[in-house]
Order: structure tokens, then sequence, then C-alpha cells
């Protein structure tokens, strides 16, 4: 799968997945390296992990943010320029909160689970008629 540059191309090529499942933001003075560990940043304050909420409850984390996982599913280049700032203004033009993952292959958003429909359509209408304001 050949990375893509062009932010034109990225958001022609744009498709949206949702996976299933509540995902949390999760915080441990420790880290936890297992299957239920989505993703982990070390912080200064400790370890913020993303995982399930099941997940987190049943390893006794406190958590945040409720959250349903987007993933962008084009294979942008981690050069590309505009993609985040492109779909984050999107949803902000929404009210839509979305915090930002950025991975090898693909961009994962994480946004309030009530109002992941509509996030999706938000992203949706950014490949059909382009950034806001153009």
């Amino acid at each position: 799968m050949a990375e893509i540059e062009d932010l034109a191309t990225i958001l022609e090529r744009l498709e949206v997945l949702r996976r299933p499942g509540t995902y949390v933001f999760a915080r441990s003075s420790e880290p936890i390296v297992d299957a239920s560990v989505e993703a982990m940043i070390r912080e200064d304050e400790g370890f913020t992990l993303v995982m399930t909420r099941e997940a987190a409850e049943s390893n006794g984390l406190s958590f945040d943010f409720e959250a349903a996982w987007l993933t962008l599913a084009v294979h942008s280049s981690l050069a590309a320029v505009g993609l985040t700032a492109t779909v984050a203004g999107a949803l902000a033009e929404l009210d839509i909160p979305c915090n930002v993952i950025a991975g090898f292959y693909h961009d994962h958003l994480l946004v309030p689970v009530a109002r992941a429909e509509e996030a999706i359509r938000g992203i949706e209408a950014v490949k059909r008629y382009g950034p806001p304001g153009t």
C-alpha cells in the first residue's frame, strides 16, 4: 500500500471506518502492556492509555471521555500536510471534539460516542465538498 502525500488525493480516497465498542482515555502511573491497551502515551504526569471502557474498568483504572474510534482508512503519508487540520476543522464546525492518534498507516479519531454518526457524516462531507471555507 503506497502512502499518499497530496491532500486532494487523500480526501478523494478517504473512507471512515468505526471500530466497535466504546473507548476511553485512562490514567495510570505505570505502563500497562497487554492486548487491552490500544494506545499508550508517556507523559510527565504518568501514562495515558486508550482502551475500551470494559478494559479500563477491569483494570481498575480511572478514565474520562467515552468515545467512538474512527479510522481514516487511507494510507496518508506521515509527511502529508493538512489532513488533520481539515478533518478537525470540519468537526469543529459541527462543535464535535476530536482527539487524534496518528498511526503509521492511518489516522485515528476519538470522538464522543453519542456523536459518532454525525462526525462520520461531517468527515464524509469534506470528501465531497472539500475542506471548510473552500
